[in-house]
């Protein structure tokens, strides 16, 4: 036998394995709002009943003091490599719910496309790794490699409790290898293997400029107002062409090499389309493509600003508080910790004096990862793409920020693999996010092929190495 009677399998169970993901995708399993603490319960022993009805052991939530992990295991591959499995169960609230033309927790297809919060981000490329783990069970009773789920419950909310859990449970996790559900394909048409990610660090930012709100009539043109204040600190964080105007950050930025350019450049990509397919507008870092600056060059966003009156109708108020809520996107050799001070510096220097400005950080950044192009988890990757496509895999970056990647190689010493089978237009995060359904049948193709392939490596085959870096 071979691993396409596994994918013969899964392909005719396409039906029923789509009616798991939709009941999946019912349970509003958000993690970072309290108001769906249910939801979040209801999803956990969702997975954990399916964990023990396809046969895994040890199927148990991890606990790190927020929402747990699930995790269940299947070790019987004796000399064979342990691979971990990595998924998310958790979602982004649906907000703006009236923007969602079908309800977000009720799955709906529509023009091949299945929309639900959570279908890509990441419930449809999780089920694909769940259900190929199942198929091996069901079909020869065995799986080509060991086997360790683990879906995180926090990945939405900064995994702000997973380094607790693995540092907790580091003994039951250790294994040669992860692949991850998260971080999916850069192109429908061209096969591609995430080999990295930037790093993400978050901040709020408050400014107070009195003790209380006071009366337009009575104190404007006289006093300092937060939400002016607040406008003029966030327009020094960039120059006028969108490039970074916080010197010490973009100083500690390593230069382009011309090796990093021209892999960036082999992956097709039209620079105006990105934009205008949108609605937006250009506005970047000059003297780099959009991909360079969305892959190799750090990024500087505020996702949220908020003062003073917002309701119906009109307020005639000076506020006296402000905040923003900031996201950096880091580059590989960019330092975080470094990065974190050059931002918490600029934004004190450019406050006006008698401000009171408050920088909250919760301490959950992580670093950009890297995947050394001789991995055998790049190997398999490739075999697997290049004989299901006929093309060869073109290496990319993620600009997005997947932090399991860094944390577990920093705590465990194993390297991770992004293969999950979502795709770039799925409006992630937003009203109306989908799954293409064709990316089911593929994901189900290729997953029993890539854990075949790792099967024919040893242990040893996956330990960091200069024989990995080719």
């Amino acid at each position: 036998m071979d691993e396409d009677d596994v994918v013969r399998y899964l392909l005719k169970r396409e039906e029923q394995i789509m009616e798991r993901l939709c009941a999946f995708l019912r349970i509003p399993s958000v993690s970072t709002d309290p108001a769906f603490a249910e939801g979040m319960r209801k999803a956990q022993s969702f997975l954990l009943v399916w964990l023990e009805s396809m046969g895994l052991r040890d199927v148990q939530l991890l606990d790190g003091s927020g929402h747990p992990a699930v995790y269940g295991a299947w070790e019987g591959a004796p000399g064979k490599p342990t691979i971990l499995i990595y998924g998310h169960y958790d979602v982004m609230p649906p907000d703006p719910v009236e923007a969602w033309v079908s309800p977000a927790f009720e799955p709906t297809i529509r023009s091949g496309r299945l929309y639900a919060r959570g279908a890509s981000d990441v419930k449809g490329s999780t089920a694909i790794a769940l259900e190929t783990i199942e198929g091996f069970l069901k079909v020869r009773g065995a799986c080509p490699v060991n086997i360790k789920v683990f879906l995180e419950g926090e990945e939405e909310s900064g995994s702000a409790s997973l380094r607790t859990i693995v540092d907790r449970f580091r003994p039951l996790l250790q294994a040669d290898a992860m692949i991850s559900a998260d971080g999916g394909r850069a192109s429908a048409d061209i096969p591609t293997i995430n080999v990295g990610c930037r790093g993400l660090v978050e901040l709020e930012v408050s400014v107070k400029t009195a003790a209380k709100d006071l009366h337009s009539g009575r104190y404007g043109g006289a006093v300092r107002n937060a939400a002016h204040e607040m406008a003029r600190i966030i327009a020094t964080l960039h120059d006028e062409r969108g490039a970074i105007a916080v010197p010490d950050l973009v100083a500690a930025v390593p230069e382009l090499t011309s090796d990093a350019r021209e892999q960036t450049a082999r992956f097709p990509f039209d620079d105006g389309e990105f934009v205008r397919e949108v609605g937006g507008l250009a506005h970047g870092e000059p003297g780099y493509s959009v991909r360079e600056q969305l892959t190799l060059r750090p990024a500087l966003d505020i996702n949220g600003m908020w003062s003073g009156y917002i309701g119906t109708g009109s307020k005639t108020i000076i506020p006296n508080v402000a905040h923003a809520k900031l996201s950096l996107r880091t580059v590989p050799e960019q330092s975080i910790e470094h990065a974190v001070a050059a931002l918490k510096a600029h934004l004190q220097s450019v406050t006006p004096q008698g401000v009171d400005l408050t920088i909250d950080d919760p301490g959950t950044g992580a670093e950009a990862f890297s995947l050394p192009s001789g991995h055998p988890l790049v190997i398999c990757a490739r075999k697997v793409l290049r004989e299901a496509t006929g093309k060869d895999p073109v290496l990319v970056r993620l600009g997005a920020s997947v932090p399991i990647t860094v944390i577990f190689e920093e705590l465990l010493d194993v390297q991770t693999l992004m293969f999950g089978f979502n795709l770039p237009d799925e409006d992630v995060h937003a009203p109306n996010e989908f799954f293409h359904v064709a990316s089911l049948a593929q994901g189900l193709s290729a997953w029993p092929r890539l854990l075949t392939a790792l099967g024919e490596f040893d242990s040893g085959s996956f330990r960091q190495d200069e024989r990995l870096q080719g």
